[in-house]
This record gives C-alpha cells, sequence and structure tokens, in this order.
C-alpha cells in the first residue's frame, strides 16, 4: 500500500435539536491508506454516518479539515464539491438508492453521463463493472425486478463507474440476509484487489469489521483505531 490518500484534522459537527446543542463530531482525527479496506465501527447514533458524509463532502464539518490527497476540500465551493463528488468519491449506502424507472446498466452508466462521459463510452464501462459484479445478464432489469443483493452489487459497481480514489459505504450489508450479506463482503474484498481501490466502510457487522484492513471506533466523539493489520 501507498501512504495516506485521505485524512481528517479537528473535525467538528454539531446539530441544533430544538432548543439544545447536540455535539456529535469533537474533534476527529483521522487518516486512510490508499489501497485498505477501514472499517467505522460504534454505537448507534454516536456519528458514523456525520462523519462518513463529511469525508464525502456531502455535508460541511463546523470547523476542521479534509483532505483528499493534497486537497484541501472544503476549500472548494459548492460546483467544485459537486464535481469533486462525481470524479473522486464513489458512495454506497444501505439502501441502494436506485432510479426505479432506470435499468441496471443505465443506473451504472449515471455517474459517468453526469461527469459528461459519451452514451457509447459510459455504456461499455458500465456493461464491464456489472460483469464484475455478476450481473450482466441481468443488465436490462430495473431495481424492481432485482432481489435486495443484487441491487447493492448494482450500486457498487455505480460507485466504481468513475475511477473514484476512494470508495465510502453507509451499512451496505445492514439491508441484506445473511447470505446476500457475505456475497457482498466478498465482492468488496475481490474489487479491492482487482481496482487497488480504498473503501472506508461504516458497519454494525461484526464479520465486515473483521475482514477489513483497520478497525476505527468512534466513542465519545472522537476516532480509535482499535485494531490495524498490516499490509503489503
Amino acid at each position: 500500500m501507498s501512504g495516506t490518500i485521505l485524512s481528517a484534522t479537528g473535525v467538528h459537527k454539531s446539530f441544533r435539536m430544538g432548543g439544545h446543542v447536540l455535539n456529535v463530531l469533537r474533534g476527529v482525527d483521522l487518516e486512510v491508506i490508499e489501497g485498505e479496506i477501514m472499517a467505522i465501527v460504534g454505537a448507534s447514533g454516536v456519528g458514523k454516518s456525520t462523519l462518513l458524509h463529511i469525508l464525502g463532502a456531502l455535508d460541511r464539518p463546523d470547523s476542521g479539515s479534509v483532505r483528499l490527497d493534497s486537497q484541501e476540500v472544503f476549500r472548494m465551493n459548492d460546483d467544485g464539491l459537486a464535481r469533486f463528488r462525481n470524479r473522486t468519491v464513489g458512495f454506497v449506502f444501505q439502501f441502494h438508492h436506485l432510479l426505479p424507472e432506470f435499468t441496471a446498466v443505465e443506473n451504472v452508466m449515471m455517474p459517468g453521463l453526469i461527469a459528461g462521459d459519451s452514451v457509447e463510452s459510459s455504456r461499455e464501462r458500465a456493461r464491464k463493472l456489472l460483469k464484475e459484479v455478476r450481473l450482466l445478464e441481468r443488465e436490462e432489469h430495473k431495481p424492481g425486478e432485482l432481489s435486495g443483493g443484487e441491487q447493492q452489487r448494482v450500486a457498487v459497481a455505480r460507485a466504481l463507474m468513475n475511477n473514484p480514489r476512494i470508495v465510502l459505504a453507509d451499512e451496505p450489508s445492514g439491508n441484506l440476509d445473511k447470505e446476500s450479506g457475505e456475497e457482498l463482503h466478498t465482492l468488496i474484498q475481490e474489487l479491492r484487489e482487482a481496482h487497488k481501490q480504498t473503501f472506508v466502510i461504516v458497519t454494525h457487522n461484526e464479520k465486515l469489521a473483521r475482514s477489513s484492513d483497520r478497525v476505527v471506533q468512534l466513542e465519545d466523539g472522537k476516532a480509535h483505531v482499535v485494531r490495524a493489520e498490516a499490509r503489503g
């Protein structure tokens, strides 16, 4: 593996709840190493998804910084952040968020089309990715015709569409049965090896956390590495 690809320094985030302020992140420091699978764990409500959204520039911190490679993310304006998310970050959510009126291949193509790639090149790349996630034979099926596990594999393929520097996944197997969840975990490992892809995964799944390279626990608004394995 190489060096640090993404870092968060002193990240704070709070939310106003009625007349009270809820301090969720209280100075999070975090480094993600290129090519690793990092699992972020912690009790419900501690801010795991909030942190993931900030790492992916879906939300801005109250203070602190996030850097991807040498780029300070939150110095960009909203248009710059939108381009950054499209080209640099892949997202997988617990609920796949596929567009129901489009086929599997069209859903995977979408980030490429948004980035301005041609229909032809986007379709070619999307079909390659669907083959990698073992769904090429389902490319013309709409989400409603796919199982939950298949829908989530389409979502993973979509996240990889623009060759992102990092993929952020929020409870990707949280809505799947045990068998489909284990298939997804195996697929993530395979894709990491095939694409040298970096993954940061928020999860309650102990098996997925154990199979990651590093486990970071979010507690009391701060991040602590609780397990790490060296990779060559």
